[in-house]
């Protein structure tokens, strides 16, 4: 059973679990296993990676996805993040903006260019021993872009087969990447969700519990 978050008649919050694929493959994926349990068919207006967990809008009917898409495109929707690595970042908080090509094996890197970069934003702590929680806020929206920028830091996300390395992350029982808090207006009417990880060790840990209360409204703090 998916959690809901919230529901109205335009649009409902769901958490999405880590490894499950977003859209379906061989098994129903998360958008056709929520569309199913609440009987209707629903309108994905964002997207997670396999490995990330957490806050995912849906839209319950194609006018409500296209202005969600509009949003999306223009910025209006806050997204923030959580992450935890292994490895301490080159720098503790700030900014990391460059333009993204492909690499190996459908990987991403970035590039010495500026020319339509990915814009991700952060701070950063310090929680258990070899342990550094990230607070995320993505400014564009491409293919890996937290994954992508972390590495760049020093820090991969630990879990993460793709840009760690990957003995180490296939240790871990999860990607410790989870979409954390969302913040917009639609129509005359504000909206913030925020929803804490409950899966993993390293995101459950009292460390990383503790910290969240310091994080609760991650909005002010960029």
């Amino acid at each position: 059973m998916i959690t809901l978050l919230f529901e109205n008649d335009s649009f409902l919050l769901a958490i999405k679990p880590a490894g499950v694929n977003f859209h379906s493959e061989e098994e129903a994926g998360f958008v056709v296993q929520v569309s199913q349990q609440v009987g209707i068919p629903l309108f994905p207006v964002h997207r997670l990676d396999k490995m990330t967990s957490g806050l995912v809008i849906l839209a319950k009917n194609s006018e409500t996805a296209a202005v969600f898409g509009k949003m999306f495109e223009n910025r209006e929707v806050e997204k923030y993040y959580l992450a935890i690595s292994m490895r301490k970042p080159k720098k503790k908080m700030g900014w990391v903006k460059a333009d993204m090509g492909s690499a190996r094996r459908g990987d991403y890197k970035l590039l010495p260019t500026m020319d339509n970069p990915a814009i991700t934003q952060f701070v950063s702590c310090a929680l258990r021993t070899h342990e550094r929680g990230f607070l995320i806020k993505p400014h564009t929206g491409k293919t890996h872009q937290i994954r992508v920028a972390l590495k760049s830091l020093g820090s991969p996300i630990a879990g993460d087969e793709r840009y760690a390395q990957a003995d180490e992350a296939r240790k871990e029982e999860r990607g410790y990447l989870h979409a954390y808090a969302l913040r917009f207006r639609l129509g005359d009417e504000e909206f913030s969700f925020v929803s804490p990880p409950d899966e993993g060790e390293r995101f459950v840990s009292v460390e990383c519990q503790t910290q969240l209360t310091t994080w609760s409204k991650p909005w002010e703090l960029f």
